[in-house]
């Protein structure tokens, strides 16, 4: 949305002290841990803009919990598979020789939105070490978190997910739905009949750049609304900005996206 019509449709004054009242409302309070995924532009206009925003997240959450968001950066992958665009096929090897290598500081977010940029570029911000699935986090916890994350495992029990399944998190989906929730990949991965597909990626092995294939479980974010559908544990709903913002507890929604899989399997094609 164009700016100026984020003012026009924003009734009331907007700055990080009002987000923080608003955080307040929505359960969030200091020493919280919270996966964050959101829409900057479905905030409304916002002074400071994805700054605000952040700061919010850190003043109300403090260095005594832990803000985490997805930082994907799903380009460093096979091109064979790319749709949204598609490359020339005689392009696929070059692309393979030549990409970037991985590095968390270096290596853009991909369709992550503003906010995720913003904390990406917090000092304090530590990036965990997967070349297409990473997770940026910030706080207590972060540095614990975020320190491994095994290329065919990238949402699995070694991953930042995993640690966090551990813990007390709580899902804050601000202006996304559940087909933007990243914890409920962790389900896909604990599936015994999972699905796998070749891929690849550009990384640093012992100091030199290579491209590394892998294989990668099969996701479907799409059926995520369906789970979320027939959980019956509390989503609590209340607004950020003037985005639509939902909160849940990590660990019972996923524990509940595990058993649903397995009794919902993926259909054949």
């Amino acid at each position: 949305m164009h700016e100026l019509n984020r003012i026009l449709n924003t009734k009331e004054f907007q700055s990080k002290d009002t987000l923080k009242k608003q955080l307040t409302e929505l359960g969030i309070y200091a020493g919280d841990h919270i996966m964050v995924h959101s829409s900057l532009s479905s905030m409304g206009w916002i002074a400071g803009g994805p700054q605000a925003v952040v700061e919010a997240l850190l003043e109300t959450v403090t260095e005594t919990g832990t803000i985490v968001m997805p930082a994907q950066s799903a380009d460093n992958s096979d091109p064979s598979y790319w749709m949204l665009p598609p490359v020339p096929k005689e392009w696929h090897q070059p692309i393979r020789d030549h990409f970037p290598a991985y590095d968390p500081h270096l290596s853009p977010l991909r369709e992550m939105g503003k906010i995720a940029e913003c904390l990406h570029r917090h000092p304090h911000t530590v990036r965990s070490p997967h070349p297409a699935h990473s997770f940026i986090a910030w706080g207590k916890n972060a540095a614990e978190w975020m320190k491994d994350q095994p290329l065919e495992d990238s949402f699995g029990e070694g991953s930042p997910l995993g640690k966090m399944m551990k813990a007390e998190v709580k899902i804050v989906l601000i202006g996304t739905g559940f087909d933007s929730c990243t914890p409920l990949h962790y389900a896909e991965f604990m599936q015994k009949d999972r699905k796998t597909l070749p891929q690849g990626a550009a990384v640093m092995i012992d100091g030199k750049r290579v491209w590394q294939p892998y294989d990668c479980v099969e996701m479907d974010s799409d059926r995520f609304p369906e789970i979320v559908q027939d959980f019956d544990g509390e989503i609590f709903e209340g607004k950020l900005g003037m985005a639509k913002t939902l909160v849940v507890e990590m660990r019972p929604l996923v524990e509940f996206g595990i058993l649903w899989l397995k009794i919902h399997p993926a259909p054949e094609e």
